[in-house]
């Protein structure tokens, strides 16, 4: 998961109910320049000192980070008379000579607070290719959410984190919820096919993204909030037709599917263009795709009834055709209409019933 640091310098007559909001949304770090505002927060908030043009003060308590300006105190000197404190630094980026420091950072800090003044990304994709095998940190300043999203996708593997100062409360909750919907892993299982039925004509949606899938992957669909199988992308040769490898011929527009916000579920019906799905290859990988267009067609269907080892009842119903298809164990492609019972395909059990997409704790049964 990325790391979201709240950026409280410039809070004012709001900081207040800021912090208790960052707190209260386990935003992982608050960064003041007063050491004063970082007491009294709890230890699930890493508390960060960044004293900018300031003269450090003899005693660094109660701050967990301190982040060093250049030529502020002596690195290695300042680490041994605060062995409990992290250090780490801060470089504004403005031209080849700091950039050539923020990558010297990267490569050689624990922490790495780094403030790009061009708007173009391609200096952070710099620093993330120069610090790949480094153990540090990189936070890197956004100036609102939209830029948040943008940095953590950077090179599929973006800062480890961002630090955005907010403009009122409710920054906080949005900032968490970016780095939350991060790319993770989700624990697939293998479902066994139980039953198959040409069911005649209904309305798919074939869902068209701005990335390009894998061979080994694609979205996760089901009729049941609880239960949904691995429909692999157009990415695989078909006779009478180029491989579309944007494309997943996903089901009927009433199923299911995984969004790229904190795995909230959406109907396909609701996609759009710009909406945020979760792309999920065979090992359970994942990473947010953005949709770019939806196509919904009337086609005679197939449902699919699959079973779960401990019982679960998994259905997904399909454009009926040859060509599409789902995943199973270990990357198999598996056609849909020749599916059959004892075949093994792989799928997701998600725990909690859903309210208008969200999980939630509550009796639900779907039949």
């Amino acid at each position: 998961m990325k790391l979201s640091w709240l950026d409280i310098r410039a809070a004012k007559s709001a900081k207040k109910a800021i912090i208790e909001e960052a707190v209260h949304q386990r935003v992982d770090g608050i960064v003041a320049s007063n050491l004063a505002d970082l007491k009294g927060l709890p230890p699930t908030v890493k508390k960060v000192f960044l004293p900018q043009g300031k003269e450090l003060p003899a005693e660094l308590a109660p701050a967990d980070v301190v982040i060093l300006s250049p030529g502020q105190g002596n690195r290695a000197e300042l680490a041994k008379a605060h062995p409990t404190i992290e250090f780490g630094r801060f470089v504004e980026i403005i031209d080849a000579e700091t950039l050539e420091d923020a990558c010297e950072s990267a490569r050689t800090e624990q922490w790495s607070l780094l403030l790009f003044r061009d708007p173009t990304k391609i200096p952070l994709e710099i620093v993330i290719a120069a610090a790949a095998q480094s153990t540090g940190n990189i936070i890197t300043v956004a100036k609102d959410v939209e830029e948040a999203e943008i940095i953590f996708g950077v090179l599929e593997h973006g800062s480890e984190g961002v630090m955005m100062a907010p403009t009122a409360v409710g920054d906080a909750t949005a900032l968490k919820m970016a780095a939350e919907a991060q790319p993770g892993e989700l624990n697939l299982v293998e479902l066994e096919v139980v039953r198959t039925e040409h069911i005649g004509m209904g309305e798919r949606a074939c869902v068209d993204t701005c990335s390009h899938f894998r061979e080994d992957e694609g979205i996760l669909v089901g009729s049941h909030s609880k239960g949904m199988i691995l429909c692999v992308s157009e990415t695989h040769p078909l006779p009478y037709m180029p491989t579309r490898p944007f494309r997943v011929n996903a089901g009927a527009i009433h199923s299911y599917t995984v969004s790229g916000e904190n795995s909230r579920t959406n109907y396909l019906s609701e996609l759009k263009a710009g909406s945020k799905l979760l792309a999920v290859d065979v090992k359970g990988q994942t990473r947010v795709v953005t949709v770019g267009r939806v196509k919904i067609e009337s086609r005679p269907l197939i449902s699919i009834d699959a079973v779960a080892p401990g019982g679960q009842k998994v259905n997904l119903i399909l454009q009926d055709d040859w060509h599409v298809r789902v995943l199973g164990p270990g990357g198999a492609v598996l056609n849909s209409t020749e599916l059959k019972p004892g075949d093994k395909v792989l799928g997701y059990l998600p725990t909690a019933d859903r309210h208008v997409g969200y999980p939630i704790n509550e009796f639900c049964l779907e039949k």
